[in-house]
């Protein structure tokens, strides 16, 4: 990417059960506490031949939305990328291999 290129975000983030890929051009950690903003959304041009049904999902979605608040602890990652790829939504699968780290039980009053 040269250096008058403003650059492209991806950020990967979980929304109820599902699994958003999006792609945008500013992203920074917002005045509320705890969300990080993301604005200028950046989706395929309309011109192909193909179209892709979750990302006329996303553009309807986010449809007229000038700046969205993500909570942080949904972000699983943010990468500067140098092209633009396809914005979309799959299911979060819960088969996963990490676990969560056993705690004992809490003592009773």
């Amino acid at each position: 990417m040269s250096k008058n290129e403003e650059p492209i975000y991806r950020v990967i983030f979980l929304n109820q059960g599902q699994v958003y890929e999006m792609y945008a051009k500013q992203i920074y950690q917002s005045d509320l506490w705890g969300f990080l903003e993301i604005e200028e959304f950046i989706f395929g041009e309309r011109t192909q031949m193909v179209v892709d049904p979750s990302e006329e999902r996303l553009k309807s979605q986010f449809e007229g939305v000038n700046r969205s608040f993500i909570p942080m602890h949904s972000v699983i990652r943010i990468d500067e990328v140098e092209r633009l790829g396809i914005a979309k939504i799959t299911e979060a699968k819960g088969t996963g291999n990490i676990m969560p780290f056993p705690m004992p039980p809490l003592p009773t009053k």
